[in-house]
């Protein structure tokens, strides 16, 4: 589908309940069958099915002949402010939300945008408690101090997260728990709100809150749609709490994904069922973005291995293990984007730099896979708006289709990346 769909989920998958949400319907309306985990499996070639836990993660998966895994994971999750309980106090006549930064934003970027309160709310409806998606329908602003009261702010500026960064609420007394339709509980967060944008004089860039890492959820989905089924089991793993490290439940650290191709593994071949055997013969796509030399600090970047924008699906590498790929799992995505005409590039940060990390090193803590981790590049990371090229997001349709329909035989050392078909 065109950029129009990309932008229009950026826009409305305000935090990751809203972007499994809004992924659901999507696979609903493609005549996928949601699959509960209290629920018995019982699975069928050519079947389309996705499940989910916690509102927030997602996995859905086709399924072809034969045995192994296509997995492609990402996260759903991005950095923001979420609320506290009892959020709302005062300074003068100022009603204020008392906040907490969720993951590592560049939170300077979140002065005086326009933001949006976003997430679940946990209500009590016929004796029963019920978690729902909710999406204020307010502004909200964090206004910067004036230059004036602060004449050092452009040498430098550092936000106290428990002074500087509350979302100015109202004026007055504000009854919070009528605001929000009376909760018993909530996980809500301060988003940024700014649509997403068309930039640049030939119209080459996007700029968007949450492209990191929604770009990557939003391709696999629609990847895994446009893919024939092809050998194996596709799978698109839409899993949450990358930014703060995925230790919940629902997140790449958990049993969420594990559980999942087990039991896929088991309705599909009963007593013969071997996840081992399996994920011996499976191949795991990392995707998450890649940092693109910046225009104005070239310096920052690898001297060899530099991923720009306009420049391909970005392949990443790092000795000390923040990225998955080897030789073995690089070469096979370069021999897939070879004979699929994708274009691609490699990346390394600068070795006196820290690198950060993605979900594909948590997930192998929980089963073993070959694996690799891919990306775009894209520029100002963590901000409240991010930006990448539009042509990268095209390679990158294109890069993991090629993946869905590939036959990947692993044996060892020896790897047949074999009966493709790539159009």
């Amino acid at each position: 589908m065109g950029m129009e769909h990309l932008l229009r989920y950026l826009e409305t998958s305000y935090t990751a309940y809203q972007a499994v949400e809004n992924a659901k319907a999507l696979l609903l309306a493609e005549g996928f069958s949601p699959l509960g985990e209290r629920d018995d499996w019982s699975l069928r070639a050519g079947g389309k099915y996705f499940t989910e836990r916690n509102g927030s993660a997602l996995i859905a998966f086709t399924i072809g002949k034969g045995s192994g895994f296509k997995i492609v994971a990402s996260h759903t999750d991005s950095p923001c402010l979420k609320l506290k309980e009892n959020p709302v106090t005062a300074t003068e006549k100022f009603a204020k939300l008392n906040v907490e930064p969720y993951g590592g934003g560049i939170f300077y970027s979140f002065f005086d945008r326009k933001l949006k309160l976003a997430g679940r709310v946990v209500k009590e409806e016929d004796g029963e408690i019920v978690a729902k998606s909710y999406v204020g329908d307010f502004t909200l602003i964090i206004p910067s101090l004036a230059v004036h009261m602060q004449r050092d702010v452009n040498e430098k500026f550092a936000p106290n997260p428990q002074v500087d960064l509350l979302p100015l609420l109202g004026m007055g007394e504000t009854d919070f728990q009528a605001l929000l339709g009376a909760p018993i509980s909530y996980d809500l967060y301060a988003v940024c709100a700014e649509p997403p944008f068309v930039s640049g004089c030939n119209g080459e860039f996007v700029s968007s809150p949450r492209i990191d890492n929604l770009t990557s959820v939003y391709g696999s989905l629609r990847a895994l749609l446009a893919a024939d089924c092809g050998s194996g089991v596709n799978v698109a793993a839409l899993l949450d709490s990358e930014e703060v490290g995925s230790r919940t439940r629902q997140g790449a650290g958990s049993d969420f994904l594990k559980n999942t191709l087990e039991r896929i593994e088991s309705s599909l071949n009963g007593e013969k069922a071997d996840l081992k055997r399996a994920a011996a013969n499976s191949f795991l796509v990392s995707l998450d973005n890649a940092h693109s030399v910046h225009p104005n600090r070239p310096e920052k970047c690898d001297p060899t291995n530099r991923a720009i924008m306009g420049g391909g699906v970005v392949i990443k590498g790092h000795a000390g293990g923040a990225y998955t790929t080897d030789a073995l799992s690089s070469a096979v995505m370069k021999q897939i984007f070879n004979k699929a005409g994708v274009k691609y590039q490699t990346f390394y940060n600068r070795s006196d730099m820290r690198s950060g990390g993605t979900l594909g090193a948590i997930s192998l803590g929980q089963i073993g896979i070959l694996s690799a981790d891919l990306g775009l590049a894209q520029l100002a990371m963590h901000s409240a708006v991010e930006t990448f090229a539009a042509s990268d997001y095209a390679e990158l349709l294109k890069a993991l289709k090629a993946f869905y329909q590939s036959s990947i035989r692993i044996d060892g050392n020896k790897i047949a990346v074999t009966g493709t078909e790539f159009h």
